[in-house]
């Protein structure tokens, strides 16, 4: 008797010869000899030290040990295989990957990832968030959500999200600080920024107070808060902490559960907004998702058209 390790390649062997009964059978279904399955039971009957099969005149039976031997063999042997089925599944999963912001990523696709999951529950999708879109960046995503303009991404790309925008805060703040019945006392608010090169590519509270001629004095010392990053002004919304900008289809589910309240007159640009910029070489995949953003984004504005009108009761809704 050895006290190696028994080699793992007797596992399959003893299995299969137990489970058939027959040396010659094994064989067959493992692509060897009979002569050599032979040996290797010889083997492994030697690392034990105790005899696992009796031979008989049409095939084998298991002794005792052996018995005691399959009971854990067979269960090793379908964990594995298992397990390499579980591998070869995941290799053939398509993998879509869609590449967008922050913003959008957090505050409009996690929330609705559910509904495309299960429509495709085969498809298996990877979110890439950045902030920086370069030159190439089709050819590093199946879908991409970008945000621009006509000029920028409209020869290649499908407006998903026109860029319109809404004065927002709770309505705890509201009622502390309102009313807002024109821009021009809302400039007097405490207002939450999101940093932005200049000229912003998007509204900004200088943008949207120009708009209504509101000409605002930066150094009034009204305690403005900023962030760099849009979920964090959306946050500081929540958190009642002054009034932001809302972009309409990232926060309309906030404005239809009530947690936040329009605080001013909506803005919309013509030839801004979210982009659906499909790759160079699409896929029945990457259509997939596609069409899935544009159904759910056109759902989720009937949605909020409706809950919205539903719930007005004057000011600035609808």
């Amino acid at each position: 008797m050895s006290d190696h390790p028994l080699e793992l390649g007797w596992m399959r062997i003893f299995v299969e010869v137990a489970r058939l009964g027959s040396f010659s059978q094994a064989a067959v279904l493992l692509g060897l000899t009979q002569p050599a399955v032979s040996y290797q039971i010889r083997r492994l009957e030697e690392q034990c030290g105790v005899g696992l099969l009796h031979r008989q005149h049409r095939g084998v039976a298991l002794t005792a040990e052996g018995e005691r031997l399959l009971e854990v063999a067979a269960k090793a042997v379908g964990d594995i295989d298992a397990l390499v089925r579980s591998f070869r599944a995941e290799a053939q999963r398509p993998i879509v990957r869609l590449r967008t912001d922050y913003a959008f990523s957090s505050l409009w696709l996690i929330p609705r990832m559910d509904g495309f999951r299960l429509l495709h529950p085969e498809t298996d999708i990877q979110i890439v968030a950045t902030q920086r879109f370069a030159a190439g960046f089709r050819d590093e995503a199946d879908v991409a959500v970008v945000f621009g303009t006509q000029a920028e991404f409209g020869a290649i790309g499908t407006l998903l999200l026109p860029e319109k925008v809404v004065p927002v805060c709770t309505q705890g703040f509201l009622d502390r600080n309102g009313p807002f019945d024109n821009p021009k006392q809302l400039a007097e608010a405490v207002l939450i920024h999101l940093d932005t090169p200049m000229p912003s590519p998007w509204f900004d509270w200088r943008s949207y107070l120009s708009e209504f001629a509101v000409l605002r004095d930066i150094n009034a010392g009204r305690g403005d808060i900023s962030f760099n990053t849009y979920s964090l002004v959306v946050q500081a919304a929540l958190s009642a902490q002054g009034v932001a900008i809302g972009w309409m289809g990232l926060v309309d589910r906030l404005l239809s559960a009530g947690m936040l309240v329009e605080a001013g007159p909506p803005l919309e640009a013509q030839d801004r907004g979210y982009w659906l910029v499909p790759p160079r070489s699409p896929s029945a995949h990457s259509e997939g998702l596609g069409a899935w953003l544009m159904e759910e984004v056109g759902r989720s504005a009937s949605s909020s058209r409706a809950s919205r009108r539903k719930g007005s009761d004057g000011g600035y809704s609808g």
